[in-house]
């Protein structure tokens, strides 16, 4: 599957140049002129991409994540992280997945790719994962305590819209599809099938 990266709203210029190299985020700086013909320095941060994972089991259960990483209060979402450097959205997704739940998918389908943040040159990419089976155990991280939670549709309709869910871009899918009843529909459909 390959998948197109969304452009940014205010991409890096070729001519910017990196002035910090961070273990997440990279700076980048370019004088740019303004609408008065005066120049200024525009600034923009760069990160890797972010991948979403909504797995649903061959039961048509959900699968949630009950998780806490340090210095963080415990929170619920979704499975995923970073794209590693040389690694597509989709090879991410599995990836994320596996060790994060111990299961695999049968079927993958791109919900959603966008740019959240104009400032940030950062793509996230929201992944339904259906057919899900459990094949090992969980791979955690050292900075990673995560439980499974199997919730129906309307179990994680619910618990996605709340103002604690942790993906905000998932909640506003849902939150539109809340608003139109046929929008409800087609979500339902492409997440369970």
């Amino acid at each position: 599957m390959h998948i197109a990266k969304p452009q940014s709203k205010q991409p890096i210029p070729e001519n910017a140049t990196r002035v910090f190299k961070g273990v997440i985020f990279d700076v980048y700086q370019w004088e740019q002129e303004l609408f008065d013909g005066s120049r200024t320095m525009f600034e923009k941060l760069r990160r890797p991409d972010t991948v979403l994972v909504v797995p649903v089991t061959e039961d048509g259960k959900i699968i949630l994540c009950r998780q806490q990483q340090p210095g963080q209060d415990v929170f619920v979402g979704t499975f995923g992280g970073r794209v590693d450097e040389g690694e597509s959205p989709i090879e991410a997704a599995k990836r994320e997945l596996l060790e994060e739940s111990g299961y695999e998918a049968a079927d993958w389908i791109l919900l959603d790719a966008h740019q959240p943040v104009s400032k940030i040159e950062w793509a996230v990419y929201i992944f339904i994962a259906r057919g899900c089976r459990k094949v090992t155990e969980q791979d955690l991280d050292g900075g990673e305590k995560i439980d499974l939670d199997f919730v129906t549709f309307d179990e994680f309709v619910q618990r996605a819209v709340d103002p604690n869910f942790e993906e905000k871009e998932l909640r506003v899918k849902l939150l539109e599809a809340k608003l139109d009843a046929n929008k409800m529909a087609e979500l339902k459909k492409l997440i369970l099938g």
